[in-house]
């Protein structure tokens, strides 16, 4: 399944990129978020030299209603709050896209990585220009499931074969040798990794087109 990384640059109107732009040094990790009818509920981690006048900050946003601050320290603050401005949450879980945790946001900008089908990922594109949410794509790359897509003989079998240095440039391990370290033929080893391979870069190749249009 394709796995994209965006770097995402908040609407300066939103409460958290505003914040963020103001206290460019202070760093906004989202630990935890979920939408909430109309609403949005988070845990953020708030680090910043200025940790005091940015939580009084963020209270005065007349889109946060709640901040609760459940721990506290000289530069850094755990707070709970509730936003009527969830426009990322929303954006992902419209398209059925489950946001990965944790997320910092810093200077108005985010980066997050998404793991989806490729027609999820056109979606999500198409959303987040519709809240006009400039994106970049950083990076887009194939992630398979081996352990779904192959036996666990064939797992095991690549997985030794890669630790033993049979994929080295210049390889340090034979096809007679790896045979040998899991008791086999050396034909049968052959046969066995020709049909592992086959289907990890099948899977591989199947996936490689993949973009946000």
């Amino acid at each position: 399944m394709p796995r994209a990384n965006l770097s995402i640059t908040l609407p300066p109107e939103v409460w958290v990129s505003d914040l963020s732009r103001q206290y460019s040094d202070a760093e906004f990790t989202v630990l935890a978020a979920m939408p909430a009818d109309e609403t949005g509920v988070g845990l953020v981690e708030i680090q910043s030299d200025e940790i005091e006048h940015v939580v009084t900050a963020m209270d005065g946003y007349d889109s946060v209603l709640s901040v609760n601050i459940l721990e506290a320290q000289p530069n850094r603050a755990l707070v709970q709050f509730e936003t009527t401005e969830p426009l990322l949450i929303l954006s992902l879980s419209e398209v059925g896209i489950p946001l990965e945790l944790p997320i910092t946001i810093s200077d108005g900008e985010v980066t997050v990585e998404i793991t989806a089908p490729r027609e999820k990922l056109s979606d999500l594109g198409e959303k987040l220009e519709l809240f006009g949410i400039p994106f970049d794509l950083v990076s887009i790359r194939q992630s398979i499931d081996t352990e779904s897509l192959l036996t666990e003989d064939q797992r095991q079998l690549l997985e030794t074969a890669a630790n033993r240095g049979y994929y080295d440039t210049p390889r340090t391990c034979t096809l007679t040798e790896l045979a040998d370290s899991v008791g086999l033929a050396k034909s049968t080893t052959s046969e066995k990794l020709h049909r592992a391979e086959g289907k990890v870069m099948k899977e591989f190749l199947t996936g490689d087109d993949v973009g946000l249009e």
